[in-house]
């Protein structure tokens, strides 16, 4: 039986990732520090899951043109199969990621060809039973692939695990594409202030128990950035699972690198707390680099969590 592989269905678009000793009062300029144009986006998600090991398809659209060839050169780097044609007539879009001195970053993003993913190019993914097929709430917000997506999930079968990672603006995504997504997702993962745009509820204990209301059936994981993350199973209590301290530098794409390694280490085998664990040793890695692909490979990983004992937390949390 082939190995279980990562589907791959959001948006990979260029990051153009500058760092700055602060964001730039409106009106004035400021110079980089360092700067970088690569794939992100859901890039860094493959990325992660392909340095640990795990088959990758990335089944989204991608464009014609400089930033189109620079995202495929980087798939391909990465070993990810891709299953699209190259996209006629619009480039991949791009992000511009302003990196402080803190670590923080803030996102302007320009929209390209990998908004236009629609049911034709669904129609020629096929996942396997035991295959993880990745969501980003960026592709439910388009007026094309929202609907898609959401047609296409309901001919999944149920030895398909769905992973929902819902990104910042999912509070503006329609209630007619989200509402079926809930019904469906197995894993949905966010983080702390995402699951409160989706909740409304403000402490990410009580907004993690909330997120597995609005679900017909899925486990709820939601990054609590430097403590680490909350994993609640369905049918389980809420259980934090505590973060590896490190010298952030940089914290672009560490929730990326943490639902890449998670998804690899669940279809290896690991439990749902030991794949959480794995997950945010990667992500405390990967905010010790500059960039937002800077999620560990399986060799790096292995020999950090050596130098470390696991962090101890309480076994559950009540909220």
């Amino acid at each position: 039986m082939s190995a279980p592989r990562l589907v791959h269905v959001g948006n990979v678009i260029v990051d153009v990732v500058m760092a700055v000793p602060a964001l730039p009062a409106p009106g004035s300029d400021v110079r980089s520090t360092a700067a970088a144009m690569t794939a992100g986006a859901g890039f860094n998600v493959m990325a992660a899951a392909r340095r640990q090991g795990m088959p990758v398809v990335h089944g989204g659209i991608h464009g014609t043109g400089p930033l189109g060839d620079l995202v495929r050169s980087c798939l391909r780097a990465e070993a990810v199969e891709i299953a699209q044609p190259v996209h006629p007539g619009a480039d991949s879009g791009f992000c511009v990621a302003l990196v402080d001195a803190t670590g923080e970053r803030t996102f302007v993003t320009s929209v390209g060809a990998e908004a236009t993913l629609g049911a034709p190019d669904l129609a020629v993914l096929d996942p396997r039973p035991g295959d993880l097929v990745y969501l980003s709430g960026y592709s439910l917000l388009s007026p094309v692939s929202g609907p898609a997506l959401v047609q296409w999930l309901g001919t999944l079968p149920d030895t398909v695990v769905v992973v929902v990672d819902p990104q910042p603006l999912v509070a503006d995504i329609p209630p007619a594409v989200l509402a079926p997504v809930l019904r469906r997702v197995d894993w949905w993962t966010c983080n702390a202030a995402e699951a409160t745009a989706t909740t409304g509820v403000a402490d990410p204990a009580a907004a993690a128990l909330a997120l597995r209301e609005l679900t017909a059936r899925a486990h709820v994981l939601v990054r609590t950035g430097s403590t680490g993350c909350l994993l609640l199973e369905r049918g389980g209590q809420l259980r934090p699972v505590p973060a590896y301290p490190v010298p952030a530098v940089d914290t672009n794409g560490a929730g990326d690198a943490h639902v890449g390694v998670f998804v690899a280490a669940l279809a290896a085998g690991a439990s749902p707390y030991d794949s959480a664990d794995r997950a945010n040793a990667a992500a405390a890695l990967a905010t010790t680099r500059l960039g937002p692909a800077t999620a560990p490979t399986r060799q790096e990983l292995a020999a950090f969590l050596a130098d470390r004992a696991r962090p101890v937390g309480d076994a559950v949390l009540r909220a």
